[in-house]
């Protein structure tokens, strides 16, 4: 088992070394990637250097080069929650984010003080006293507990930008890679829990080598996340697909919005604005003369339905005439939905049956 964990900790500390090669000599990537991303790499590079030291053997089984792979432990969190906040509001770095990484480093000086620094007399009297194993058992619990915040607030961001888009946007992006990057974080993270309480009754054998493939599976998921950043980029940058213009709030009268409604959907008849696949509300609402809150107190109040909704009800409608036309010889059910505005599979079917309440197929039958 060690020798498999080993290997693991091998190809994860070679492939942080070749995507930071990568990151270093390509302009092209290094102007794509998230910066917050290339920090991970870093960490998990410190992280694997002293592993790589210890189960080398190069200086000796020093138990101080094992410490030294803990430096990053604290810095993981934060890390994965900055790169969150960057990719889905597309905020970018501020000198105030650097209070995030206060913890991280207070965690590096109690490790270089209290593990490094000591000769090993000091330590031995220390974990044969038990308090060693009591230090060890607290910053790993505060580092737990510090990581699973973060992991905490980066979901809460997640759900909460994904509910915006679906506000601001007519069409589907790909959040699932996205999520499913949170989900495997925080399976990793819940493992790490429950060996922790393990060792804590006493299996600390079983809590080492579980931590270790642990702490390498959260490696890995960096890694391959930081090479689908420089590979697709694009999976990364919600937050750009909105426009960050402010405006004032709506000063509307009740007539005012009567007569927008009008205006927008003669609008909507006579330009078809749903036509276009990345339509976004900031767009429609420049068509409509008026401002973000404006056309959403207006699709709220005077319509009941999002900006999602609205813009593919009409797309359905589109799609029923066109299912009616020459056009359905030449064309799938999936062909006609693009030619209507649709961008996506899922979205045209849960559209269509959320409106007509049947999939398409069986409404033609019908």
């Amino acid at each position: 088992m060690q020798t498999i964990i080993n290997q693991f900790v091998y190809f994860a500390y070679f492939q942080s070394l070749f995507l930071l090669f990568i990151y270093i000599f390509s302009p092209k990537n290094r102007k794509n990637i998230n910066g917050y991303l290339v920090f991970l790499i870093v960490l998990l590079a410190v992280g694997l250097t002293g592993r790589i030291i210890y189960i080398s053997g190069i200086f000796g089984q020093n138990f101080r080069f094992y410490a030294f792979s803990e430096f990053s432990i604290l810095m993981f969190g934060s890390t994965i929650y900055l790169f969150t906040q960057s990719s889905l509001r597309g905020k970018k770095f501020n000198l105030s984010d650097l209070i995030h990484y206060i913890p991280g480093v207070l965690y590096i000086l109690i490790i270089v003080l209290y593990f490094m620094l000591p000769s090993d007399q000091i330590i031995g009297e220390r974990a044969k006293s038990g308090e060693l194993f009591r230090v060890i058992t607290l910053l790993v619990g505060t580092g737990l507990a510090f990581n699973i915040t973060y992991w905490i607030l980066s979901c809460r961001l997640f759900f909460q930008v994904k509910k915006k888009l679906r506000n601001e946007l007519s069409f589907s992006i790909k959040t699932g890679f996205f999520s499913n990057f949170l989900i495997a974080i925080g399976l990793c993270l819940t493992c790490w829990l429950v060996v922790y309480f393990i060792s804590i009754f006493g299996f600390d054998t079983i809590e080492r080598t579980a931590r270790r493939t642990i702490w390498l599976s959260i490696a890995l998921i960096i890694l391959f996340i930081t090479y689908y950043g420089i590979k697709e980029p694009e999976l990364f940058k919600f937050g750009r697909q909105t426009g960050n213009k402010k405006y004032q709030q709506s000063k509307l009268s009740i007539e005012d919005l009567d007569n927008l409604k009008v205006a927008l959907e003669t609008l909507m008849i006579e330009k078809k604005p749903y036509l276009n696949r990345k339509l976004v509300k900031s767009e429609l609402s420049e068509m409509l003369g008026i401002s973000n809150p404006e056309i959403a107190r207006l699709l709220n109040e005077r319509i009941g339905m999002n900006f999602f909704e609205y813009v593919n009800y009409y797309r359905i409608k589109e799609f029923v005439e066109l299912a009616k036309s020459q056009k359905v010889e030449n064309l799938t059910f999936f062909g006609l939905a693009q030619e209507a505005g649709f961008n996506s599979k899922t979205t045209f079917n849960k559209s269509f049956k959320k409106l007509m309440g049947m999939p398409p197929k069986d409404y033609f039958q019908n």
